[in-house]
């Protein structure tokens, strides 16, 4: 049986639908296909960068899921955050971004056009551009359909953090 992704769902494995098609039979219920040039900018934003909502509560019906844009201007930084019980994920789409996190924001990575960037919950993390011309530009998606982000203003960053590489820890050769 096909999941719809071109393979095939386990054995005995059946599809139903829990909830019956609504009376438009899905037509404005069912997918939605949101234009870059309708996004929300009436967002929760962190000092130094400015979000687009694209896929939210209020905009589409989502239950578990926000999505947007993110723009860092050239040579700018976020002020310290976390967006609280959410989970995060960014998708570099141009530019060179500099992740920085943990209580003192003391660890760093990049991340450059094709990487993904995994923030956890709670973790207190900046966004920094790490061009000095070129404005950085992301997807962002979180775990909710609102976006929820705590400034930390009484973080004061070390003034050398520690470079971390990740190590993926299902391919370790």
């Amino acid at each position: 049986m096909s999941d719809g992704c071109g393979t095939d769902a386990p054995a005995g494995h059946s599809h139903s639908h829990s909830h019956p098609p609504p009376a438009d039979g899905w037509k404005n219920e069912g997918v939605r296909v949101i234009p870059g040039d309708s996004l929300d900018s009436d967002t929760h934003s962190t000092p130094g960068m400015n979000r687009a909502a694209a896929i939210n509560l209020a905009r589409v019906g989502a239950q578990k899921i926000w999505a947007g844009t993110v723009h860092i201007h050239a040579d700018a930084k976020t002020g310290a955050h976390h967006h609280g019980h959410l989970e995060s994920v960014i998708y570099v789409l141009k530019g060179k971004a500099r992740m920085r996190w943990g209580e003192s924001l003391e660890f760093t990575a990049e991340a450059g056009p094709g990487d993904f960037i995994y923030v956890p919950p709670y973790v207190p993390h900046q966004e920094i551009n790490a061009s000095a011309d070129e404005t950085l530009e992301c997807v962002l998606m979180r775990s909710d359909s609102e976006a929820v982000a705590i400034n930390l203003p009484e973080i004061e960053p070390v003034e050398k953090p520690t470079t971390v590489k990740w190590i993926d820890p299902t391919h370790t050769e």
